[in-house]
C-alpha cells in the first residue's frame, strides 16, 4: 500500500496547548520504519501548519480560532483529496480533533465525485457533536462530527461541497462516555449510532465493533478511521488533554483497528489528540503507532 502521511500541527481547537506536537511524537516512536517493516511504501510526509495561539485572536468565543482552523482544514481537505486522486491512502497525524473536518471533507469530496459515500468509525470518549450554539467551551475540537454532518458554521460544513460530507447512517462512534448535555439533542436527532462504553461492556466489544463496521460499510466505498486517543483509558494513554476514566483497553483498541484492517475497506485514517506535554516517556505516542500499524494490517501471527 502507498501511504501519504500528513502531519497537522494544530492545537487551536482544544482548550490547552500541546497537540500540535503530536505528529512529532508519533514519528519519534518509529511510525515510518514500522509501516515500512510491514510492507507499506511511504509516498510522502508533508506538513499542514497552523498559526500559533499567541499570534492571533480568539475571535468569536463560541467558535474559538475559527478562521485559523478553517485555514488548516481547507488546506487539509485539498491535500487529502489530492492523495486519493494519486492513489495513495491518506494517513493524517494530529493535532486536535478539529482537523477531522478537513480530513473527512477531503475524503468525501473525492468519493462524491465518483458517486460514492464514505463510512466513518469515530473512536472517541466524546461524540464531538456540539455547535457554536450548544458548546459550553467554544472549542472546535468538540464540533467536528456535527460540522461533517452539516451542522455549524457554513464555512466548515461546506468544505466537501454543496452537501454534507457524511450521512448519519454511515457513522458509528465507539467508546463514548462523556457527552455534553447540550449536544445530546443533536446526537438523538441525527440518529448517529453511538456505542457507549456501557454498551461495549454489556454486549461485548467484538460484537459491537462487528456491528458498527457492517453499518458503515453498507453501501459505502469503505471506512475512514478517526481515532481520538482519549477514547483509550487514561491508564493506557495518559498523553491526552481531555482524559476520561473507564475507556477502551489496549486490547479493545487493537481489536477495533485489526477489525478494520481485516475488512480490507480502509479508505483513510487519522490519529488525533496526542499531547506530548502530558505524556509519560512517549507512552501514548508509542501506543498511537501500534494502533496505526494494526489498522494497516499488522497481526500477531
Amino acid at each position: 500500500m502507498d501511504i501519504a502521511i500528513t502531519n497537522v500541527q494544530l492545537d487551536l481547537g482544544c482548550g490547552r496547548r500541546g497537540t500540535d506536537m503530536g505528529p512529532s511524537a508519533m514519528h519519534v516512536a518509529g511510525l515510518v520504519p514500522g509501516l515500512t517493516r510491514i510492507g507499506h511504501r511511504i509516498h510522502s510526509v508533508e506538513d499542514v501548519e497552523a498559526r500559533s495561539a499567541e499570534s492571533i485572536s480568539v475571535g468569536d468565543p463560541s467558535a474559538r480560532y475559527l478562521d485559523a482552523i478553517l485555514s488548516v482544514c481547507s488546506r487539509l481537505t485539498d491535500r487529502v483529496a489530492a492523495n486519493l486522486a494519486d492513489g495513495h491512502l491518506p494517513l493524517v497525524l494530529g493535532g486536535d480533533h478539529a482537523q477531522a473536518i478537513g480530513t473527512i471533507s477531503g475524503l468525501a469530496r473525492h468519493h462524491k465525485a465518483r458517486g460514492e459515500r464514505v463510512g466513518v468509525i469515530w473512536v472517541d470518549a466524546h461524540t464531538d457533536m456540539n455547535t457554536p450554539d450548544s458548546s459550553p467551551s467554544g472549542n472546535i475540537h468538540g464540533m467536528p462530527l456535527a460540522a461533517l454532518l452539516g451542522y455549524g458554521p457554513s464555512s466548515l460544513t461546506g468544505l466537501s461541497g454543496s452537501t454534507p460530507a457524511l450521512r448519519p447512517e454511515d457513522v458509528a462512534i465507539i467508546g463514548a462516555r462523556d457527552v455534553d448535555s447540550t449536544e445530546i439533542p443533536l446526537v438523538k436527532e441525527t440518529g448517529v449510532r453511538v456505542y457507549t462504553m456501557s454498551e461495549l461492556d454489556s454486549r461485548g466489544t467484538a460484537v459491537c465493533v462487528r456491528e458498527a463496521l457492517e453499518r458503515v460499510l453498507d453501501g459505502t466505498a469503505g471506512v475512514h478511521l478517526s481515532f481520538d486517543l482519549d477514547g483509550v483509558d487514561p491508564k493506557e494513554a495518559p498523553g491526552v488533554g481531555t482524559p476520561v476514566p473507564g475507556g477502551l483497553t489496549l486490547r479493545e483498541s487493537h481489536l477495533i483497528c485489526e477489525s478494520i484492517a481485516r475488512s480490507q475497506k480502509l479508505l483513510g485514517m487519522e490519529m488525533v489528540e496526542l499531547n506530548p506535554t502530558l505524556d509519560v516517556r512517549n507512552t501514548t505516542g508509542e501506543l498511537a503507532v501500534w494502533l496505526i500499524m494494526s489498522a494497516m494490517g499488522k497481526t500477531i501471527l
